[in-house]
């Protein structure tokens, strides 16, 4: 184990760090040694904690606080900071509808364009609304080609580290400009696939898929089973398709089974909504589904505007939602670089980190959404940008965005409602998770049991199990806020 080094009471230095003279620790500070040095979870692995006044800034315990680590989803602590920085808190994305046709006798004598600008909120009914305006303005026939325009992005759809195991999954959703969310959780460029066991024995089990679209096809191998064997339905996509491979056994009294898909080429599978849309409006499209650029001369039609980022960052950083982070990455680097790309993205960012306090030379950022292994970020360097962010005029729309302990609500709780639930911590920890394979992360505030606010930081690498993070995590935090600090 590595020695714990503490802080003292008083500084050594003109920095904010407090180191503890051997001897000297507060009980609280021992409590969090002791957790670190003797509990069988932590043995073999690297834990970095970092915890601060949220009032003075200080820095009162620090164990690797300066180890760069894996912070798996708090890298999105980092992302919603620096959008917020650089979009503002009223930022909206766009989608358009434009044409280089004109309309005579109810038929538009040209190409449709759908222009995508990165609104990853985009639901079915956006589409429908879409198509009535289109009807509204007395077109019934489309004489062109049904073109989405994704290029407001560059057409590098996976940041530079996600696995390829990820690409079928929910959170590894391909990038693009132009996507569709299928509900109000906002996992754009994902389907829903629902499987439910047949009505009798031996029979396949009942595939749907929200929203109703062509663009995927259903390969059903399953087969319905009495409840005493085992359930072992798959739901997969095969690499480079938009087949999706459902197989296994489903016991007959099994719940329904729901996943979220992600879909090869979003683009398309927002076209495919869109002219399904059309298609129950009675507009009928002549020509093909296609993707091209928007000529400079076409008439816009009308123009979608999402919610605001304010809103935004509730299903980003409550449900830790991946697309999100990547998509504003790409979004700051065209705004601010005019190339909607990682690599600009990413510049624009540890130049926004700066300002808040981050010292960028000391991480390594390579998405936005944390998924990267190879992202590494100091304890505490979040906790100084979590302290600096109480400075910004935007800090009460990022402290609503983070998850709240025990919260059972969706959008409030987060991914903390199923945690830490007794008195103690419910309602007085609000802080960001992070999970990857053999990686636990949980940064953000708690209330001492002297009502002082503490700003805390907990990454754990190279755990036989991230699941048992979470435990040390609680540990901890049931630390903080037990103690007089």
């Amino acid at each position: 184990m590595c020695l714990i080094i503490c802080m003292l009471s008083f500084p050594l230095t003109t920095s904010n760090k407090i180191v503890f003279a051997q001897g000297n620790k507060s009980e609280f500070a021992r409590q969090i040694d002791q957790i670190l040095n003797q509990h069988p979870f932590v043995k073999g692995a690297i834990a970095g904690v970092s915890v601060r006044s949220a009032t003075t800034g200080k820095l009162i315990y620090s164990h690797q606080g300066d180890t760069r680590l894996t912070p798996a989803s708090n890298i999105k602590l980092l992302t919603a900071a620096s959008a917020l920085s650089t979009l503002g808190q009223d930022y909206t994305f766009h989608t358009e509808l434009l044409t280089e046709g004109a309309i005579k006798w109810n038929v538009l004598m040209g190409d449709i364009y759908l222009k995508g600008k990165g609104d990853p909120t985009l639901l079915p009914e956006d589409f429908k609304q879409f198509a009535k305006e289109i009807k509204n303005r007395g077109i019934k026939i489309i004489n062109g080609d049904l073109i989405g325009d994704d290029f407001w992005y560059d057409d590098v759809r996976y940041s530079i580290d996600e696995p390829w195991s990820d690409e079928t999954a929910y959170y590894g959703t391909q990038i693009s400009a132009l996507t569709a969310s299928p509900d109000k959780d906002f996992n754009a460029g994902t389907v829903i696939v629902e499987v439910s066991p047949g009505k009798e024995m031996n029979q396949k089990a009942t595939v749907t898929i929200r929203p109703k679209t062509n663009y995927v096809r259903i390969r059903n191998e399953t087969t319905t089973v009495a409840d005493s064997e085992f359930n072992n339905v798959l739901i997969s996509r095969v690499h480079g398709q938009n087949e999706i491979r459902i197989t296994g056994a489903i016991p007959i009294s099994t719940p329904t089974k729901k996943e979220w898909i992600a879909v090869w080429e979003p683009t398309k599978y927002a076209l495919d909504l869109f002219k399904q849309a059309l298609n129950e409006e009675n507009i009928k499209v002549l020509g093909n589904i296609k993707v091209d650029k928007t000529p400079n001369n076409a008439t816009l039609l009308l123009t979608h505007h999402s919610m605001p980022l304010s809103k935004l960052l509730i299903p980003f950083m409550k449900l830790s939602n991946n697309g999100h982070g990547e998509l504003l990455i790409k979004e700051m680097g065209k705004v601010v670089k005019g190339e909607g790309s990682w690599v600009k993205g990413l510049e624009v960012e540890e130049n926004t980190l700066t300002t808040l306090g981050v010292q960028v030379e000391a991480i390594d950022i390579r998405d936005g959404s944390g998924i990267s292994h190879i992202n590494l970020v100091p304890a505490n360097e979040i906790t100084q940008l979590l302290y600096q962010s109480q400075q910004m005029k935007w800090f009460s729309v990022f402290s609503s965005s983070l998850p709240i302990a025990g919260s059972s609500e969706k959008m409030i709780g987060g991914t903390l409602r199923n945690r830490m639930k007794n008195r103690l911590f419910q309602g007085n920890v609000k802080a960001k998770t992070g999970t990857l394979t053999n990686v636990s992360a949980l940064s953000g505030f708690v209330k001492s049991k002297n009502d002082q606010t503490l700003i805390f930081s907990i990454i754990l690498n190279h755990l036989n199990d991230e699941a048992e993070g979470k435990q040390i995590e609680e540990e901890i935090v049931n630390v903080l806020a037990t103690s007089e600090i």
